[in-house]
Formats: structure tokens, sequence, C-alpha cells
């Protein structure tokens, strides 16, 4: 069937790089134009299901609907972005969804294409009803890529093996090698196995793509393969033709350039756009014959070779340590074997420890049953469906389990989920759950009429995606009477979404250093490690030893700190919060304590605030205080300088009026006087909390949306001290400012 023929409107066209779908398109078209019906294709690596895909979101935007399309992992939903450049060239506006700093709910509630992970349209969904994340509700099409990530561990997922449907047929077998003492060694012994399993198909013309472990990892191989084929003598590589050359000195990446010419060459998701869309194309072309890649091509692009093979099947991930690498992950590399317009047969190997082969044996010629994990985290879920209202009694439990893969698989083959009597069982178990929920405080049953509505713990717990665990330890530390910020930090380094995190040998003694001096109380290695690294990045100081791992650790911490401020500000008020929130600025940012609060100031970053802080600029009114001229000699433009300058006027300025508070006071005479608090800005009012305290103890508390100003009453007493200090502090719980305090004594006579 031509293209022409199927899309909903002749522009669309374009949209796809052939002319005729294949066959196994071709069984679906029909369904996903003439039909409102959900569809599932299943079919192999490479047989063409991402233009299915496409074509439903033709069919969308041809509506006038709004398209989301959930990819399996982050790196992919940029590549998304990038590849569907065709959409935006027919007027069509696309939206990659990442990270909740970097989300900008005006571009994603006008784009006609949305791209998420399915952790990122998870969160989304269960804050809909924010103003936020509005922009959800108004989805027309969900297009699932790798739908069968359902059996994942991890993901909530599984893998289809798919044969009835491949381009080309495929040989796939398990080859060993002799496990070593020594990690670095033993990568070699499998880099040479691969090279012996890829050698053959060189010399006969065709191309070989090895799967490695990390990004660094593809980058030593390459070096080391580049050297190793040319001591083969093995005929490849392209250093005669003039104009590949010339593009090669083009390429961004230093190692990269020196390798291509040879025939060599990697990719991973932290090489420029530019570099990857050449290494693809030449690959493609046949100008590179030995392709070394992360996982990420297997998803992402369509670049198949005659031969494939996996050297690692361990992964280092800064969450987990040393993992297996998923089946699902496995069998999709393993499908890239085999170009369908040139060979007959691809060849897909995994290079395996002997004590492993036969597990991996079993997975090439079995595959493996799509399960459902929903059980496994069962409490959650369903405290995310209550607090957005989908479960409101017993009866709706049951309605909702039903609409999903678990209720499936575990109906067709209940003794897999050890259910024996299905619906009885399912419903006992269902009911443990909720009854586990409503002990721990995340929801309320009421036993008259067996309605469920959620608390603010459990509300809390599904808008910030957080583990139970992790919650209960938030509200725990919330309701204690004094938080410091070594209590911040120890609780989110040890927050059960880094359970999994191990500390290696040979980074324990730089944690060791950064902790000298700290308390990191009863911590395991591990809560350590992550408690070392969050420290280290509020100076911007971390270790050699620990930056491999630092980002993703980082990021997850800034989202944890994020969650742990919205309990301190239910559950304990706006002066924890604001704690929170200066300790998030400072992990994010890298500033000290004193210059947190530059970073409240739009445009002011790492960099500027400790560049204006040598300077002895280190707060908003400093800045203001300083003036253009001022910045410019610590070292701004003047264009900045201006726009800082700004910015820093928009924020609050605290001006504390005490009136006619008394100088003395006599011993045991009593007086109610008032004070009042005014915010001078030149921009909008932001929520306060007001403390007044009497030598140290905290008299009143109050919370406020301070635009203009706020009275609050204060007791004057003539107690047993000869002198009263009276101190109003406010704090900004959503900024990092440092709590404004004015103070007055009262002398008792």
């Amino acid at each position: 069937m031509e293209v022409a023929e199927a899309v909903p409107d002749p522009e669309f066209v374009e949209v796809f790089p052939f002319e005729e779908f294949n066959e196994m398109q071709e069984e679906v078209v029909g369904a996903l134009v003439e039909t409102d019906e959900n569809v599932v294709a299943s079919a192999p690596t490479a047989s063409g299901k991402t233009a299915l895909a496409e074509l439903a979101i033709c069919r969308t935007l041809q509506d006038g609907g709004t398209a989301l399309f959930v990819a399996p992992m982050r790196a992919l939903t940029n590549e998304k972005e990038s590849e569907w450049e065709r959409f935006e060239e027919l007027g069509y506006s696309v939206y990659v969804v990442t990270g909740e700093r970097d989300l900008n709910p005006r571009r994603a509630e006008r784009a006609d294409i949305l791209v998420m992970t399915p952790e990122k349209a998870d969160s989304a969904t269960r804050k809909h009803d924010s103003r936020r994340y509005a922009f959800i509700r108004e989805v027309d099409c969900c297009v699932i890529d790798e739908v069968h990530l359902l059996d994942s561990e991890k993901r909530g997922s599984v893998l289809e093996v798919g044969d009835d449907y491949r381009p080309v047929d495929l040989h796939s077998g398990v080859e060993t090698y002799t496990h070593g003492d020594n990690s670095f060694a033993d990568k070699y012994r499998r880099l040479y196995r691969a090279l012996d399993l890829a050698e053959p198909h060189i010399r006969d013309e065709g191309q070989a793509l090895v799967f490695v472990s990390s990004r660094q990892d593809s980058v030593q191989a390459a070096k080391k393969a580049r050297d190793e084929v040319a001591e083969r003598d093995v005929p490849m590589g392209a250093r005669g033709d003039y104009d590949f050359h010339n593009a090669a000195d083009d390429l961004q990446n230093d190692t990269l350039r020196k390798s291509v010419l040879d025939g060599v060459a990697f990719h991973h998701a932290g090489l420029s756009k530019g570099d990857k869309d050449k290494v693809e194309e030449w690959f493609k072309q046949g100008k590179i014959q030995l392709l070394f890649s992360t996982s990420t091509l297997a998803w992402g692009v369509n670049l198949p070779a005659r031969c494939v093979v996996l050297r690692d099947t361990k992964l280092h991930d800064p969450l987990e340590g040393e993992v297996d690498m998923s089946p699902l992950d496995i069998l999709q590399m393993l499908g890239r074997a085999g170009r369908p317009e040139y060979d007959d047969v691809g060849y897909g190997w995994v290079i395996s420890d002997r004590a492993e082969a036969d597990k991996y044996r079993r997975l090439l010629r079995e595959g493996k049953e799509i399960e459902s994990r929903l059980a496994e985290d069962l409490d959650a879920h369903l405290n995310a469906e209550i607090a957005m209202g989908t479960i409101r009694d017993l009866g709706d439990v049951m309605d909702w389990l039903e609409t999903t893969f678990y209720f499936v698989r575990a109906r067709s083959n209940p003794e897999a989920y050890d259910l024996d009597d299905f619906r009885d069982d399912l419903r006992g178990r269902v009911r443990t759950a909720l009854d586990r929920l409503d002990s721990r405080g995340f929801v309320d049953i009421d036993e008259a009429d067996l309605s469920i509505s959620a608390t603010p713990l459990g509300r809390l717990a599904s808008k910030f995606y957080l583990r139970l665990d992790t919650a209960e330890e938030f509200r725990d530390l919330a309701e204690r009477e004094q938080i410091e910020t070594a209590d911040v930090l120890r609780t989110v380094a040890d927050a059960a979404e880094f359970d999994s995190v191990s500390a290696r040998q040979s980074e324990r003694e730089a944690v060791s250093s950064v902790l000298t001096g700290q308390d990191a109380g009863d911590l395991d290695p591990g809560a350590r490690k992550i408690l070392a690294i969050l420290r280290s990045t509020m100076t911007g100081s971390t270790p050699a030893e620990l930056r491999s791992d630092a980002w993703v650790i980082t990021q997850n911490g800034l989202r944890l700190l994020a969650a742990l401020r919205a309990f301190f500000e239910r559950f304990a008020g706006p002066r924890p919060a604001n704690l929170a929130r200066r300790v998030e600025a400072r992990v994010e940012h890298g500033v000290s304590s004193d210059a947190v609060g530059l970073t409240a100031i739009a445009g002011v970053g790492s960099g500027r605030a400790s560049k204006l802080a040598k300077e002895g600029i280190a707060s908003p009114a400093d800045v203001r205080e300083a003036g253009k001229d001022g910045l410019v000699k610590a070292g701004l433009s003047a264009g900045v300088a201006d726009a800082v300058l700004e910015s820093a006027r928009e924020l609050p300025r605290v001006e504390v009026e005490w009136g006619r508070f008394p100088d003395s006071i006599s011993r045991g005479e009593n007086d109610m006087r008032e004070v009042t608090v005014r915010n001078e800005s030149a921009g909008a009012g932001e929520q306060a909390g007001i403390r007044v305290t009497v030598n140290g103890v905290e008299m009143t508390a109050t919370t406020t949306y301070l635009d203009g100003e706020a009275t609050v009453p204060v007791g004057v007493f003539g107690g047993t001290d000869d002198e009263m200090e009276y101190v109003v502090e406010v704090s900004f719980p959503e900024l990092p400012l440092l709590p404004a305090t004015d103070s007055r004594t009262v002398r008792v006579e």
C-alpha cells in the first residue's frame, strides 16, 4: 500500500521517508485510520512499528487533536524531538516534557505532539488538576512505544520476541569467556571475543555493531579495537576517500574524528547531535564497519548490522549499583542483527561468563512471557488512584483493577500470581493493601459505607511520586521540634529511592573525606555516598571519584528536596520549608550558605553568584545597594547588570515597623502592642511565614500572603529576666532567601 493512499491528508506524505508500507504495516493501517479502536502492534525490532505510531499521530493532528508519545528512555525523548522536525516543517509543534524544573507549561499546552517517558507521564497524570500540568488533560491519542516494558523489573513492564515477522532471519547464540579477578582485564577479554565474532563478517564486507554498558566503555572499546583490527590486518576504513576525510574533520569529538577514518566508531547519548547524525549516516553507507554503542542505539535508531554482539551483560547504575542488563534490552539489541536490504541472515551474540551462559541461552531460546509488575507496588498505585479521586470506595477499586494488565494476566494465569480463587483472592489482596494504607495514614476508610479518601500524606506522596516509606520519613522529620540542615540532608540521603545505591571500594575514601566532621549518623555505605555527593555538590567540590554518579544522584536529590519542602509547608510551616528551599538551591547551584539568596534572582546561577559573592555582594539587598555600576565593577556586563538589578528589585524587601513598641516595662506588667511587617518590593507578593520570639522562645507564628503589609500582635511582659529581646523573623518558603530579621530589646525594671 502506498503511503499516499493511507495518510488522512496529503500533507502528511512528507512525514514518511518511504513511499510504501510493508506487509506488516498494511495489516494495521486500516485499524489506525478507519476506526477508533485501540491498537496493539506486536512485531520484531526494525520491522516498522514507529511508522505506525507516526500514522496514528497524523490522524490525530488531522482531527485537530493532541498526541502523546511515550518513549521508553529519557535519551530517546530528545531524539524524537529532533527526528520529528518533519512535523515542525508542516506547522505542528513537538515538545519534550522533561524534569519539573525545566517544564514550560505554556509550550506544553500549545504543543501538538508531547513526548514523555513512562515515569513522567505517570507523574503528570497525578498532577492533572494543577495549572502546571493541565495540558495532560487535553491528550487525544496516546502512543506507547515498546509497550512490553510492562514487565521490566523496574519500569513496570516485559518483553516479547515476536519471531513471526522478521524481515531477516536471526541466528543467535551465547559465547563464553573465562572470568578473571580483574574486572578491567575482563572487559578486554570480552572485547577480543567480540572482535573474533565480528571479524569474519567485516572481512566479508558486512558490518558489526557491538553493544557495551556505558558511554566511556564505548569510547575505550573503539580505541582499543582500532589498534587490534590494524594488528589483525582486517581490511577496513576509508582513508583514501578525500570527501569522507574532509567530512570527518568537522566532527566535534577528537577521538571519534581519529577513529572513523579507520572504519571504527562509537555512538552514545553524550555525543553532539551533529556527531551522532554523521556516525549513523556513515554506518548506513558502509563507511563505518565496526560500531560500538550503548543500548540507546538499540531503542532509538533503526541501524541494523549483519552481526550484533552484546559485549557486556552487566552495567553500573548510579542508583542500583552493578545490575544485570534487562532481558528486554538484550533482545532489543540482538534484534538489530540483519540488514533487510542486504542480508538473508543476521547474527546476534551474547558474550557471557560461563556460569551464566545457560541463563542467556534459555532467554534466546524461549524468550520471556510478558507479566504484570503491578502487584509488587500495589500500595503505591492504589494510593495514587485514591489521591486523584479515581477510587472513592471499594467498588471503585475493583472497577479500576479490571482495567489493568495485572487483572488480565492474573485472570488468564492465576497460579503465576498465587491466586487460587481468582476473584476472592484478588479482592482480599486489594483489601489488605487498603488496610495497610489506612493504618499508615495514607488513606481514610469509612467502615460504615466503605468510602475511601486520601489524607494529606497520601496526596503528597502521590503528587511527588514518592515511595511510601520515604513519604513517612519526610512526615516524621516535619513533625520534629527542631530541624537543621544536617537533618534535611541525612533524611534525603537515606530515602528509599536511593536504597539500591552502593559505594564502590574506590569511592569510600572520598566519601569519608567529605564527611569528616559531619554527622552521618548510622547511615549505610550507600546512603553515606549519597550524603557525601549532596554535601560536596553544595560547595561545588565533588571529589573526582564520585563525579561519575553525581549528576544522576543530584537530580534525584533535588526532586526529593522539592518534595520535602512541600511536606514541611504542610506539616511544619514556612520556616522549615524555607530551610529546605535553601538546601535545595545550594545543591543545585553549589553556592555558600550566605550567598544562596542570590540564586533567587533570575539569571543568577552558580557562576554569577560566586562572582558576586567574592566581591562582597551576597544577597539581593546587596545587589540593590550596589546598583548597576557596582554590578559592572563586580564583573557583570552592562546588559546583564540591568537584568539582574531589575529581578532583584522584584524580590521581597522586608521592613519591620515597631510603632509604639516600649523600651522598658515594669516587672510583672503585661502590654499588647502591634508590629507591622511590610514588603517594599516592586514585584508581586509572596507567601511568607512571620515568627515572633522573645529571648529565643516562640511567641507567635503566622502564615500570610505578604503583598503590602501585615500586622502582628505582640505581647510585651515584664518577666524574670532583666531584658527581653523580641525578634521578628520573616521566611519565604518558596524562595531561597535567608530569613529577614529585626529585633527590639525591652528593659524590665
